[in-house]
């Protein structure tokens, strides 16, 4: 679980640093966002701060615990994350100066249909839900697993629907055609 901790940390840096881009910008204003930016944080600390203590807290005999051995439930939890960083990391890449922690878009914003945005439309979102289920298979738990699945996807749906709003009232057509053609969150499937 240590490993799936440092990832953590290391997601965690690239989000202050994100955050600290936007206010060199002058752009990451969270007024048209709800709270959702801080919503989404908190809601997704608290899921991975139980969950770890799932991990520390439950017997070892536990019927909620994952069967076979823990370190491969690790191996995988730790894969997932970093590949959900690099998700992450991917979606931010390709939208570029349009990117932001908060709900704003660009009047003169392209719609982006690919990298990532091929298969999803919100794909650095797609990124953070990979991690944190990632690190819910590395708690070794089903109800770490549980919390680290739910809460998150309940967390971004709120923020989804207003960043769609958005980008259908700013970008018009485009974008509706765009989602169209897309899923939300899972490629193929929602």
């Amino acid at each position: 679980m240590t490993i799936a901790v440092y990832t953590s940390w290391m997601w965690l840096a690239l989000e202050i640093g994100l955050r600290l881009r936007d206010r060199v910008r002058g752009t990451g204003s969270t007024a048209g966002d709800g709270g959702t930016r801080l919503a989404i944080m908190l809601l997704v600390a608290a899921a991975m701060t139980v969950a770890s203590f799932t991990g520390i807290l439950l017997p070892l005999d536990s019927p909620l615990r994952f069967p076979g051995p823990a370190v491969a439930w690790q191996v995988v939890g730790i894969a997932l994350m970093w590949l959900g960083l690099a998700v992450r990391g991917w979606a931010i890449t390709v939208l570029g100066k349009h990117f932001r922690t908060t709900v704003e878009v660009d009047a003169d914003q392209p719609v982006i249909s690919h990298g990532p945005y091929r298969w999803v439309r919100h794909p650095s979102y797609t990124g953070v839900l990979l991690i944190t289920v990632g690190f819910g298979l590395a708690s070794g738990n089903y109800l770490g697993l549980l919390l680290t699945s739910v809460v998150p996807v309940y967390a971004f749906l709120r923020r989804i629907r207003l960043e769609e709003r958005t980008l259908v009232e700013t970008l018009g057509a485009p974008y509706e055609n765009y989602r169209l053609t897309t899923r939300k969150l899972v490629p193929g499937v929602w």
